[in-house]
């Protein structure tokens, strides 16, 4: 399961730093769920690396969407 959540959080940074791009910033709203997907499935598995790796993915989300002003 660790290896699927890893795979799901790439995917989620992937979208993420596009959306870091000016004028791109609504795919950090796609990146969000697909990263509290991959943190649901690395809470399946004894080891934290893949959970952990979908949790900074969520959080660089959400601050970048905090500072272009899309959440507040």
């Amino acid at each position: 399961m660790n290896v699927i959540s890893v795979i799901i959080g790439v995917v989620a940074l992937a979208i993420a730093l596009v959306g870091f791009l000016p004028l791109l910033g609504w795919l950090n709203w796609v990146a969000i769920p697909i990263a509290v997907v991959g943190l649901i499935v690395g809470m399946f598995d004894a080891r934290s690396s893949g959970r952990n790796f979908n949790a900074v993915v969520l959080a660089f989300s959400v601050i970048r969407l905090a500072l272009g002003g899309g959440i507040f």
